[in-house]
């Protein structure tokens, strides 16, 4: 999985969303992991990808309704099988965090990079969602520097009181011990 000039990965899906715009500055120092899942607790329904296009269907589900005319999106989900989708450049602003702030600077969608994981705060996450993760994380940190693994933060740490993701149920332990190993992730 290499990253290209146009800030995109190959060897991952790609499903281009509309919900994307460019960055103020070319800076990227932050990496934010989410959560979600549509309807809630459901994994593998393609809703989240429709969400992120623009496409979630408002009669499909009665939660749909109430979301159907977001317009947000994250530039990875990694789904409960491993597998990664890429919905924005890494190089555009995709629309993730909301209002949000890290160490007293707004709006961290101009200087961060998303991941959601499929699921919830409650459920635990699978094991080929840490492989994932941990590897895209490391390819991630090289690409971007400024990252940091201490500049590595769930949606709940940037805004707190509106967001509990990646919840209770996600290891830090695990996936900052996955980044400080040794090697190429496969």
């Amino acid at each position: 999985m290499l990253l290209d000039s146009n800030g995109w990965f190959d060897g991952i899906r790609h499903c281009p969303s509309p919900n994307f715009n460019a960055r103020p500055s070319a800076e990227i120092s932050l990496l934010v992991i989410h959560n979600i899942s549509l309807p809630p607790g459901q994994f593998g329904t393609g809703q989240v990808q429709a969400l992120f296009e623009n496409r979630l269907d408002p009669t499909a589900h009665p939660y749909f309704a109430g979301i159907a005319d977001l317009r947000v999106s994250a530039h990875f989900l990694i789904e409960r099988d491993g597998g990664i989708v890429q919905f924005v450049s890494c190089r555009d602003r995709a629309w993730h965090a909301g209002q949000s702030c890290f160490e007293g600077r707004e709006n961290c969608n101009d200087f961060s990079l998303g991941i959601e994981l499929e699921g919830t705060d409650t459920l635990p996450y699978s094991d080929a969602q840490y492989t994932a993760l941990i590897g895209l994380s490391r390819r991630l940190l090289r690409a971007y520097p400024a990252i940091g693994a201490n500049r590595i933060r769930g949606h709940s740490d940037i805004a707190p009181g509106r967001k509990t993701d990646p919840g209770p149920a996600f290891d830090w332990p695990r996936l900052l011990e996955g980044l400080r190993e040794r090697g190429e992730p496969s």
